[in-house]
C-alpha cells in the first residue's frame, strides 16, 4: 500500500497528493516534488497518518523527491523576483490588449518551466494573443489562472473586523461555503457590512461556530412561530440556542421567557 501526503505547490497552488519513497516529511516541512512538467516546491498540509487515496484518481501519484536544501530556498528567492518583473510586463500587456481584467500575482514553477499569472475578471476573458506574447518575451509554458475575490483577498492579505490577520492569509487552505442562513442560526445583524469581510463576501468565521449553533437550535421554536406556553398563546420574538430559550409575546402583550431543555 502507497503512504501518501497531501502538498500545497508554492504559495498559492493547488494541494495534491504525492506518494512517499525515500524521503518522510512532516506537516509543515517545505518538499521539491516531481510536477507535471520537470520539478516544483511546496508545504506539506497533511499525511501521512490516516491519509487515504482519493477516489478518482486516472492518471499514477507523483513522488516527494527531496527537502528543501539551501540552493533550493536561493533558488525559489530568485524565481520571486523574477516573478515580479514578469507580473510587471504582464500588467503593461494586459493595458495594450485593452483587456478587463485585473492581475493580481504572478509566480514560477520552481524549475522555471511554468509561469503562472493569477488575475480576477467579471466575467469570461479572451486572453489567447496575451498568452502568446507573454510565452514570446519570457520563454516559457504560461498559465492564467482566473481566482475570485477571495481569493484575491488570500493573496493580500490584512485584518478583519475582530482586528486579528485574516484567517485565509493566516491558515485557511480551502474555502468552504458560507450562506447567509450561518448568520441568521447565529442571531447576527443581516447587515452587509457587518458580516463581509475585507473581499466583500460573508467573512469565513461564520462557519466555525455553524455546526455547533445548528445543534443548539434543535427543538427550538422559530422566531415569529406561534407557540402555547402555560401563560397562554403567543408569538416567538426572539430565540436565544445558546441559553436553549425563545421569548414569547402573549395575546395580552406580556414577554415570557421560556427555558428549553
Amino acid at each position: 500500500m502507497q503512504r501518501l501526503i497531501q502538498v500545497r505547490l508554492r504559495e498559492s497552488g493547488q494541494a495534491l497528493y504525492f506518494v512517499l519513497d525515500k524521503v518522510i516529511p512532516k506537516v509543515g516541512d517545505y518538499v521539491i516534488v516531481e510536477a507535471e512538467r520537470g520539478l516544483d516546491y511546496g508545504q506539506v498540509t497533511a499525511g501521512p497518518e490516516g491519509l487515504e487515496a482519493p477516489d478518482k484518481n486516472d492518471e499514477p501519484l507523483k513522488r516527494v523527491l527531496r527537502h528543501l536544501s539551501p540552493s533550493d530556498i536561493k533558488q525559489i528567492q530568485q524565481n520571486r523576483l523574477k516573478a515580479k518583473e514578469a507580473f510587471h510586463s504582464c500588467v503593461k500587456k494586459i493595458a495594450e490588449h485593452k483587456l478587463d481584467m485585473k492581475l493580481v500575482d504572478a509566480e514560477y514553477s520552481f524549475d522555471k518551466s511554468k509561469l503562472i499569472f493569477y488575475f480576477t475578471a467579471d466575467g469570461r476573458i479572451d486572453f489567447r494573443n496575451l498568452v502568446k506574447d507573454l510565452a514570446k518575451i519570457f520563454r516559457s509554458r504560461i498559465e492564467l489562472r482566473q481566482i475570485g475575490v477571495r481569493d484575491e483577498a488570500k493573496f493580500f492579505g490584512g485584518f478583519g473586523p475582530c482586528g486579528r490577520q485574516l484567517c485565509c492569509a493566516k491558515f485557511l487552505r480551502e474555502f468552504e461555503p458560507v450562506t447567509i442562513k450561518m448568520a441568521k442560526e447565529q442571531n447576527l445583524p443581516l447587515n452587509p457590512t457587518k458580516i463581509s469581510g475585507l473581499c466583500g463576501r460573508l467573512m469565513c468565521c461564520l462557519s466555525y461556530e455553524h455546526q455547533t449553533y445548528k445543534h443548539l437550535c434543535k427543538g427550538l421554536p422559530c422566531e415569529g412561530a406561534k407557540v402555547t406556553i402555560p401563560e397562554g398563546k403567543g408569538r416567538v420574538v426572539s430565540v436565544n440556542p445558546l441559553k436553549r430559550s425563545a421569548v414569547v409575546e402573549t395575546e395580552d402583550g406580556r414577554h415570557i421567557t421560556v427555558i428549553y431543555k
